[in-house]
């Protein structure tokens, strides 16, 4: 890791939900964050919970491209959700996990942590789906890890208009580590890393192979747009981004330096 850059962490999805009660995995962020000089900055996203009271207020879930449709009606309880529950549960177990924790629960839009647009790269319309602006300095973050704190992102952004968009997770992720010039982006998810046609985890991918794997229906689903944001985040970072699994072995395994999940490499 390169001195004083902080490391930045997503988690998101069903990985989230199966260790939200796991200390070991909160335990090994915390010590990550106090032995790295730069600090740790855990970012999120909770689509499982969404969809679960999505379902239960009889609405409508709907996805195209991994990205989640955010109607306008549904965009309040999409953030209650992640900006609210989930971030506070995520606070609430790593405090947990160690006494005295360092975690601070924020979303993007917080004291502009990052500033976020409504998306316009789709061929069809999201709803209020965000993305971020790459010019975004993420002064909050940089005082929150000065001051020793741990700061637990919430993906949802604000517009300039005061508008709640929702941010796709791995984006929020990938907007962070640019706006911070992070050491590197490692992205916990629940499997080992990118699989290939013979369903065995790649170790290293370039970005030509990335759009290889997706146009022959090999990448498919959300790790399309999981591994483009890798893509476009290794290469503004320098270094490259890891799609590893949250089973606290492989995350330990990884801050240990051994070769684990996929390294999306710059170039």
């Amino acid at each position: 890791m390169f001195a004083g850059r902080p490391l930045v962490v997503k988690i998101g999805g069903a990985s989230l939900e199966q260790q939200l009660d796991n200390p070991t995995l909160w335990q090994a962020l915390v010590e990550k964050h106090t032995t790295h000089a730069g600090g740790v900055v855990l970012v999120h996203g909770g689509g499982r919970k969404v969809d679960s009271l999505i379902d239960r207020l009889g609405m409508k879930t709907e996805r195209r491209e991994g990205i989640r449709i955010t109607p306008e009606d549904q965009m309040d309880v999409i953030a209650g959700v992640l900006a609210g529950t989930v971030n506070k549960q995520l606070v609430g177990a790593i405090n947990m996990a160690v006494r005295g924790s360092p975690a601070v629960g924020v979303c993007l839009g917080d004291g502009g942590v990052l500033a976020t647009r409504k998306a316009t790269r789709f061929s069809f319309d999201p709803g209020r789906v965000g993305e971020v602006d790459t010019k975004g300095h993420a002064r909050l973050l940089r005082e929150l890890l000065r001051l020793k704190f741990l700061p637990v992102v919430a993906s949802i952004g604000i517009d300039a208009q005061g508008g709640l968009l929702n941010v796709n997770g791995d984006d929020a992720a990938a907007g962070v580590a640019r706006a911070l010039g992070a050491a590197a982006l490692v992205l916990l998810t629940d499997v080992d890393g990118v699989r290939g046609a013979d369903g065995r985890t790649i170790e290293e991918l370039a970005p030509a192979r990335v759009e290889g794997l997706i146009t022959n229906g090999v990448i498919s689903g959300g790790m399309v747009p999981k591994t483009r944001s890798a893509v476009e985040t290794a290469r503004h970072i320098g270094s490259p981004v890891v799609i590893v699994s949250a089973q606290p072995s492989s995350f330990a395994a990884y801050l240990r330096g051994e070769q684990v999940g996929t390294r999306v490499l710059p170039g």
